[in-house]
């Protein structure tokens, strides 16, 4: 083995882990636009398949996840450090657990999506992986820090606004609901979509402390 070749196997493969993440921010979105779909679809069974389609892209950010961490089990030198990595891999991951798991709720619980909670929530979300798109291409080479800087503190106030809305849904849903099933039904949805924007607002943070670090 030559010189140039040896050292090529320490150089770190920035390309295989910003791309794997690139791909992870462009499925969160295009999940979170499914699912603004589904809230919107009266028909049942049309929200069945388009949950179904949230689902197979699920498993399309789990592999892409499990690429992440296979790449950092081969490469000894990596462009970043290796807990930022996995925190921001499974951050990402978490954001499509989340989408995923509100859609298969709202299906399996048989809920009327035609509610102002749900379908506020489900833009916020899309506005959070919107914002995520932009924010994750500039750890490349951070460079557009602006960009960046923009991204994470709109997701910062997306946030704070999906708490404004938990609220305010819970409390209608117990002025306004006397069914006690339909009550635990719907908290446990609103739950899980807040839970969603508090993921995206974990990867803006995870992104954050590598611009911190390295910027």
């Amino acid at each position: 083995m030559g010189l140039n070749s040896f050292f090529k196997i320490f150089l770190p493969k920035d390309k295989i882990f910003f791309t794997l993440f690139e791909e992870m921010a462009e499925t969160v979105y295009t999940m979170a636009t499914l699912l603004q779909q589904l809230v919107n679809e009266p028909d049942a069974d049309k929200r069945a398949s388009i949950s179904s389609q949230i689902e197979a892209y699920e498993h399309k950010n789990d592999d892409a996840t499990h690429r992440v961490f296979t790449e950092l089990g081969r490469n000894f030198i990596t462009p970043l450090d290796r807990e930022d990595i996995h925190y921001l891999a499974t951050a990402l991951d978490d954001v499509a657990d989340y989408i995923y798991s509100s859609s298969k709720k709202l299906v399996f619980y048989k809920v009327n999506p035609n509610d102002t909670g749900i379908q506020k929530f489900s833009e916020l979300i899309v506005q959070s992986t919107a914002e995520l798109k932009k924010a994750v291409p500039g750890l490349r080479d951070l460079k557009n820090l602006r960009e960046m800087t923009n991204a994470i503190v709109k997701i910062n106030s997306i946030e704070n606004q999906a708490d404004d809305v938990f609220d305010m849904s819970i409390d209608a849903l117990y002025n306004m609901e006397s069914d006690f099933k339909a009550v635990i039904k719907k908290r446990e949805i609103y739950q899980v979509l807040e839970l969603a924007t508090d993921k995206c607002e974990d990867v803006a943070n995870v992104i954050e402390s590598i611009i911190i670090k390295y910027a």
